[in-house]
């Protein structure tokens, strides 16, 4: 007995020195970018490029079919969401594939306003945390997701929603249909797979997934989901 407490005591010690190694190696990270420009700045930064656009210059379908399929418990939970997380992780050992993603809508903000290209994953994730705290402390969740939806990638070169709808739809985000904005809400998940001038065919089963998470969200009806006409997407071509 005796020996299995001492074995215990050792494992605990490993485990918590382990963790707080990991936890300086990602905060040092996170340390080194504000030292680089500090938050406010960044954020000022976005703020003041012409193709930022405020979240009341959206239809409230667009936001809405975001945080359904990306984060559906943004408005419940801090910067990480631990229930997400391992529901992720459930849903993609039991598929056998990397089906959901277990970040937060303010962690992917924190990815893409300091950590693109960065290629050590690991430490990135753990950087990103705190990033994510850092945000949730100082900003509230409306200018969060805006800042989403002005950094996140579309493909074919658009960052942000503005430069996104100007090339796929020829229009501006304000002018967005349901149609179009559950769209738009699923190309930044894969816009190598999902943007419809790579696959028409991915575009839509990407589009759909919104469309069943809305509606399982309580955002839409069935009957409204059903009334989805995905025909737009097979006009879409953008010439560069």
């Amino acid at each position: 007995m005796k020996v299995f407490k001492r074995i215990l005591i050792v494992l605990f010690v490993i485990i918590v020195v382990t963790g707080l190694g990991v936890g300086m190696y990602g905060y040092t990270f996170y340390e080194d970018k504000l030292k680089e420009q500090p938050l406010a700045d960044k954020i000022n930064e976005v703020r003041n490029d012409y193709t930022f656009v405020n979240i009341d210059e959206v239809p409230k379908d667009y936001i809405n079919a975001v945080i359904a399929v990306e984060d559906r418990r943004y408005y419940d939970h801090g910067a990480i969401d631990i229930i997400g997380l391992a529901r992720a992780m459930f849903t993609n050992i039991k598929n056998g594939e990397m089906q959901e993603g277990g970040s937060t809508i303010t962690q992917q903000v924190a990815k893409n306003l300091y950590f693109i290209g960065e290629e050590n994953v690991f430490r990135r994730k753990i950087a990103e945390m705190f990033m994510a705290i850092d945000l949730e402390n100082h900003y509230s969740k409306e200018d969060i997701i805006e800042l989403y939806i002005n950094t996140i990638y579309f493909g074919d070169g658009y960052y942000g929603i503005k430069e996104a709808c100007n090339g796929y739809l020829n229009k501006d985000p304000k002018d967005m249909t349901l149609a179009e904005s559950t769209m738009m809400a699923g190309i930044p998940n894969a816009p190598s797979a999902y943007a419809p001038t790579a696959s028409k065919e991915l575009c839509k089963q990407r589009q759909n997934k919104v469309i069943s998470s809305m509606v399982e969200n309580g955002y839409i009806t069935q009957e409204q989901a059903d009334g989805i006409d995905q025909s737009f997407i097979d006009e879409i071509n953008v010439e560069k």
